[in-house]
């Protein structure tokens, strides 16, 4: 089989399978793209609520240990220095 008819073919068939695909379309192109675009757009938001929610969660937690070692420390510093009233 020489090449040329190889790629006569491939050209043919994707030729014949867009024909077929515009043919039997169920929607326009404009109303096609529009529904991706819209479907698209829901799934970036989605993906930025669910990102925005991670950092908080995540800045949340560190707020917490940032203060449970502050205290921590301030603790070891007082017993360090021998003062009887410790101050959180």
């Amino acid at each position: 089989m020489k090449t040329g008819n190889v790629l006569l073919g491939i050209v043919a068939g994707a030729a014949a399978g867009l024909a077929a695909g515009v043919l039997f379309a169920p929607k326009r192109g404009a109303d096609t793209r529009q529904q991706i675009a819209d479907r698209s757009n829901d799934y970036i938001n989605v993906s930025k609520n669910r990102l925005n929610d991670m950092v908080n969660s995540v800045s949340h937690s560190l707020d917490n240990l940032k203060s449970k070692t502050m205290g921590k420390k301030k603790h070891a510093q007082a017993e360090m220095n021998g003062d009887d009233k410790i101050i959180y």
